[in-house]
């Protein structure tokens, strides 16, 4: 880093100054420059200094850590070691990673600076163009898939596994780690479509073949590990591949090295590999219809995709990312008025995004004139069956958790309390922090807020004592 970059501290229960005082030379010399947390929304990695194990220390790392969606270093200055349980809760808690220390900080700040340094890469890929308009979503699940995925594409080059339902973007993102790899972003993507492959033709896709190997090979030609060399392999739909077919890429994908068909002549080559599937391979492997060896040969980094369903906060967002891509160029951009934005939450996707992409490029086709697209422009297909009453959140599936509860014990005491801690922990991730815009999502005020969190740590710190007895 050439030119100093800011990282955010805070202290818990400990003297910030002093802490500052020791840290800051340190990080100096690595062009990195600390300053104070000034407001209840960071952006970006910092350092949480505390020196005590409290419920409130735990709330602290939620709220700096925006919920887990910014990487927040906690240092504990405590003079025992924490144990396992511990260092697990705070890791829950919110703590990208946790250190202790003891002594001399020199011997600490190696891997202070190495963690930031990393973490600050990660983001600036995280928050680039490159990624932001082409992956869309803010929610704390697709945030969090989002920063590994990115961490393992320009730190690595390891084979990678994407597992995910249909439509939900699985070659865009072998598409984005390909940009991002730093050793491949002079190369071509070769993409395999492994569902198509011909058995009789499979050794010419993958390998190549020379001329005359066999009846109408007029020509010689580079299979897909050839065309891939110094670059990305994207081989999609690897499940739907066959035992027989799934034996021949053991070597090459190992030790990269094969012949082509009708050749005697090894060929060497090296790529970045990256698989995806709709099945789960692990459960084909244990059936027997997935080869152990190669599962474990591509999957050195797996990564599932999350459905629609479980990213529901980014429905909207992609739903205008979808209306402005269909949109003639120049034309003003359009806007989802409420009762429609309110149906777009509420439907189901089975199709994931790519439905919701279909969906939106319709009615976006259908809509004239200004103003905001509106439910009377669905197309009358879409609108058997649509309408979705007010308490259509009270479904099966919310049935189904209040039975669960039940039949474990949970009294109605019980579930309302944590029906509202839920409630309010989404409301605070969703509004990134911030408790005017969270509050008056619960329909409270800011002091109830405030008071019901309060009532939460509370309540966490009476389990813990009655839990450990002390």
């Amino acid at each position: 880093m050439s030119s100093e970059t800011a990282v955010w501290i805070h202290s818990f229960s400990c003297d910030i100054q002093s802490v500052e005082a020791e840290l800051a030379p340190f990080m100096s010399q690595h062009h990195l420059q600390l300053q104070h947390l000034a407001s209840d929304q960071p952006r970006g990695p910092g350092l949480l200094c505390f020196t005590a194990l409290t419920p409130e220390l735990h709330g602290c790392l939620e709220r700096v850590s925006c919920n887990g969606q910014e990487p927040v270093l906690a240092i504990t200055l405590l003079e025992q070691p924490i144990n396992d349980e511990q260092y697990w809760h705070l890791l829950k808690s919110g703590a990208a990673d946790v250190l202790c220390w003891q002594g001399d900080v020199s011997g600490l700040m190696d891997r202070v600076v190495a963690l930031l340094s990393r973490w600050i890469t990660v983001d600036r890929l995280l928050n680039s163009p490159l990624v932001q308009h082409n992956l869309i979503g803010k929610s704390l699940v697709w945030r969090n898939f989002l920063r590994n995925l990115v961490e393992v594409a320009y730190f690595t080059d390891a084979s990678v596994l994407i597992m995910g339902e249909t439509g939900t973007g699985k070659e865009l993102v072998a598409r984005l780690m390909h940009s991002l790899d730093p050793c491949a972003k002079d190369q071509e993507l070769v993409i395999l479509d492994c569902s198509t492959i011909v058995p009789e033709l499979a050794g010419s896709e993958f390998f190549g073949h020379d001329r005359g190997a066999f009846t109408g090979a007029l020509m010689a030609r580079e299979g897909a590990f050839a065309l891939a060399n110094g670059g990305t392999l994207f081989l999609d739909e690897i499940g739907e591949l066959p035992l027989h077919l799934q034996v021949q890429l053991l070597r090459v994908i190992q030790e990269g090295t094969y012949k082509r068909v009708g050749s005697n002549t090894w060929k060497s080559t090296r790529f970045r590999l990256v698989c995806a599937t709709n099945r789960d391979l692990s459960e084909e492997v244990a059936k027997g219809r997935f080869r152990a060896d190669l599962f474990y040969r591509i999957a050195t980094w797996s990564f599932r995709l999350p459905p629609l369903r479980e990213r529901k906060e980014d429905i909207l967002p992609l739903a205008l990312h979808f209306l402005k891509s269909h949109r003639p160029e120049g034309a003003p951009p359009l806007d989802i008025d409420e009762p429609l934005g309110h149906y777009l939450m509420q439907r189901d996707y089975p199709g994931n995004i790519r439905e919701l992409m279909q969906l939106m490029h319709r009615l976006g086709a259908r809509h004239v004139g200004p103003g905001p697209v509106t439910l009377g422009d669905i197309p009358e297909d879409e609108r058997r069956g649509s309408w979705i009453p007010p308490d259509a959140w009270q479904d099966i599936r919310f049935e189904q958790c209040i039975r669960d509860a039940l039949m474990l014990g949970c009294g109605v005491k019980e579930i309302s309390r944590i029906t509202s801690e839920t409630a309010i922990r989404i409301a605070l991730r969703e509004a990134d922090g911030n408790l005017q815009r969270a509050a008056k999502r619960l329909g409270i005020t800011d002091r109830a807020l405030q008071l019901r969190q309060a009532s939460q740590r509370s309540n966490l710190h009476a389990v813990k004592t009655k839990a450990t007895g002390c």
